[in-house]
């Protein structure tokens, strides 16, 4: 299975619209370069991570604009599409009293969509807390490559990494692969790199991490993106700087590692 990570950089001169086509055109060029099985834009790439006064504005339903668009690009490109997130405006206020949301869509060629919403806000009761409703499901969705591969993958989004409860629920509803793109400042990118090693070797799982770069409200973004192995070698990794990173795994590894060490089976809690 090949995977692309596209960490796209960006700064707050780039007006939304310009993003998109850009951040299209880059998926455009690298199923073309590298013929990927799945390919992974950050977190709130387009509306931006840390800029909240723009996400009201940037609002859409989850047949809105901008999902319409990636599920047209999937589509086009042929490729599984794990677009990065955005701000969904909801139906109707949910349990906080919100009515935005920030939530991830995966995107099939044919045109299946599973969306996750980011089950933990980051922002300490301000940010995303305040603005946004908390997601309530484990959400897994399976992958399929053109050799016939398939792997169960397991959604969330940035500071859900922080959260190894989270991904102990993913891993019972089956996931082998943990999909999780992301904002990370680079203030705290070394967390970003160790924890995304710690949940591949608790969880014997691969972990694609994919981040964004750049500067925006005036949050130096930390880059870094990697995809690591089920016993937690890194097998790829990024630089700092807007980058495509394209790594191929084998997803039956995941299966004889956790045969070969069968730590999972000692679980008690």
């Amino acid at each position: 299975m090949r995977i692309a990570l596209i960490q796209v950089g960006y700064g707050d001169d780039e007006p939304l619209r310009d993003r998109v086509e850009r951040v299209s055109g880059l998926v455009r060029d690298t199923a073309r370069s590298h013929r990927p099985d799945l390919v992974v834009l950050p977190e709130l790439w387009a509306p931006t991570g840390f800029d909240y006064r723009r996400w009201e504005d940037a609002a859409e339903p989850l047949d809105g604009p901008w999902a319409t668009a990636m599920t047209a690009l999937a589509a086009e490109t042929g490729v599984t599409l794990h677009a990065g997130s955005f701000v969904e405006r909801l139906a109707g206020p949910g349990a906080d009293g919100r009515t935005l949301a920030n939530t991830s869509l995966l995107v099939t060629a044919d045109g299946g969509r599973t969306a996750y919403r980011k089950i933990h806000r980051f922002g300490f009761g301000s940010g995303e807390p305040k603005l946004l409703e908390a997601g309530t499901e484990i959400v897994v969705a399976e992958l399929r490559c053109g050799t016939g591969e398939s792997a169960v993958a397991g959604l969330s989004t940035c500071y859900d990494l922080r959260f190894p409860e989270l991904y102990r629920q993913q891993l019972d509803a089956g996931a082998e692969l943990f999909v999780v793109p992301a904002a990370w400042p680079a203030a705290r990118v070394a967390h970003w790199t160790l924890l995304g090693r710690a949940r591949a070797v608790e969880d014997q799982a691969f972990v694609v991490q994919c981040n964004t770069a750049g500067t925006h409200a005036g949050t130096e973004m930390g880059g870094r993106s990697q995809v690591v192995g089920p016993t937690g070698e890194v097998l790829a990794e990024a630089g700092p700087d807007e980058e495509v990173l394209v790594v191929d795994v084998d997803p039956g590894l995941v299966a004889r590692t956790r045969e070969a060490f069968p730590v999972l089976a000692d679980r008690r809690l």
